[in-house]
């Protein structure tokens, strides 16, 4: 939903020394946890307001407050820099005094509208529930559209012979095919490790309060809050394992960072291959035709380059140095606080937010336009002196590698060179059939 800016200050006191504390990068927290306050917020007044601790009518204020907040409508009521106290306490403060503004001014911002919280619990709740939900609506749907375009592409390049390469040496022919499908796999393992993440990051610690203990909250409020919120979004949110853990401890976000760098490695794998595959047209591999996008030089007419592919690597780039980050965010876990929230809010929503469009330009601008250069990829398949492997079970390892010596010092093909040394063609024609020997149990 488009942000509406009303150009109306809502936000009190404790918002104000925070930003005059922390003039720091001038981001502020990423705009999900903001609306993820407000509808915890908003969930905490009409829980509140069921187990009678709350009045009504002022419960219902509030929740339409946080509500509003929820759905984007005050996004620029937020503006404290991210790199502010640990715990996230100001842009706690700040969703309070908003929603306390906009619920009336019976509202008191701490008694009402934190009635049964802390920032020490709802703030890594939020920065928790905002990941889940982007991981749920937007990275898990982008990697399956990458990994079904990949998909797509290996099926229609299943017959295209080329090459393989190891060490980026030559070696026995593969398909294109085959290397695309083992690039939708990658993806596909990938979209199972974010997943196996989400358990753990929808435990929140909600109900904790400061320390975990639970201090000046009903002891059904949590649950009440988690099964508000699990029926709005319909996301899967648990209580912690354990308080305390769920308090001194962020692992459920490193976790889920992690799985992320596994993706970035793996896009970084495949952006490469088809940087390299796509290189040339005439001086490079020229295997594949990557999709002309834009002008790829000032100066040299006619170049194309792979700008994508090169979007891609460079986003990967930024979520390895992120989850580095955030590891150490992560370690900033002192007896019952981590203090390193705010951090690792940025950087884990950053690197949801890029790796969705890295992967969704992937697919669209590259992988579904790419085209196979099936002339060159069948000559390279010929040339590979690595296919007298296929010789091996006819006349050993050590005669092969002297027909490969021979083929490679004359120039020669490697057919040529072993009739020579007195293979013969049935031989010859079954051992060295290209397209066989890339599907070997097919034969």
């Amino acid at each position: 939903m488009s942000t509406e800016t009303t150009g109306q200050q809502h936000w009190g006191a404790e918002t104000e020394k925070a930003i005059a504390n922390f003039p720091v990068s001038g981001e502020p927290i990423p705009v999900p946890v903001a609306r993820w306050l407000g509808r915890i917020k908003a969930a905490a007044a009409r829980a509140n307001a069921e187990l009678g601790l709350l009045d009504a009518d002022k419960a219902e204020r509030i929740a339409a407050a946080g509500d509003r907040i929820a759905r984007g409508e005050h996004d620029d009521q937020f503006p404290i820099d991210v790199f502010q106290t640990g715990s996230g306490t100001s842009s706690n403060m700040n969703a309070n005094e908003v929603i306390a503004a906009l619920a009336g001014e019976d509202v008191h911002a701490n008694d009402d509208v934190n009635m049964g919280q802390s920032s020490n619990d709802v703030f890594p709740s939020a920065v928790h529930l905002a990941a889940l939900g982007e991981l749920e609506h937007d990275l898990l749907p982008a990697l399956d559209r990458l990994a079904t375009s990949l998909e797509a592409k290996a099926a229609e390049l299943g017959d295209v012979v080329k090459s393989g390469r190891t060490h980026l040496m030559d070696a026995v022919p593969v398909t294109l095919g085959q290397e695309f499908g083992g690039y939708a796999a990658q993806v596909r393992q990938g979209i199972e490790r974010v997943g196996d993440s989400r358990k753990r990051l929808g435990q929140v610690p909600l109900g904790g309060t400061a320390v975990g203990t639970g201090l000046n909250t009903h002891p059904e409020f949590a649950e009440r809050v988690r099964r508000l919120l699990a029926d709005e979004t319909g996301l899967r949110i648990s209580a912690p394992a354990d308080p305390f853990e769920a308090q001194g401890a962020r692992d459920g976000l490193v976790e889920a960072s992690g799985a992320l760098k596994i993706v970035a490695v793996s896009l970084t794998k495949i952006a490469s291959d088809l940087r390299l595959m796509g290189s040339g047209p005439r001086t490079g591999l020229a295997e594949i035709f990557l999709p002309e996008l834009q002008k790829g030089s000032s100066i040299m007419p006619g170049k194309v380059n792979p700008v994508i592919p090169e979007v891609v690597t460079q986003v990967a780039a930024q979520v390895i140095g992120n989850d580095a980050a955030i590891t150490a965010g992560g370690m900033q876990g002192h007896f019952e606080l981590n203090v390193f929230v705010p951090l690792l809010a940025r950087n884990l929503l950053d690197s949801i937010k890029l790796l969705a469009s890295a992967s969704r330009l992937l697919a669209e601008k590259c992988v579904d336009g790419i085209e196979a250069n099936r002339e060159q990829c069948e000559s390279y398949a010929e040339l590979t002196l690595a296919a007298a492997a296929a010789l091996n079970p006819h006349i050993g390892y050590d005669r092969g590698s002297e027909i490969v010596k021979l083929a490679a010092a004359s120039g020669r093909s490697l057919r040529e060179v072993a009739r020579e040394a007195g293979v013969d063609d049935a031989t010859l024609d079954r051992a060295l059939d290209y397209r066989a020997m890339a599907k070997p149990h097919e034969r």
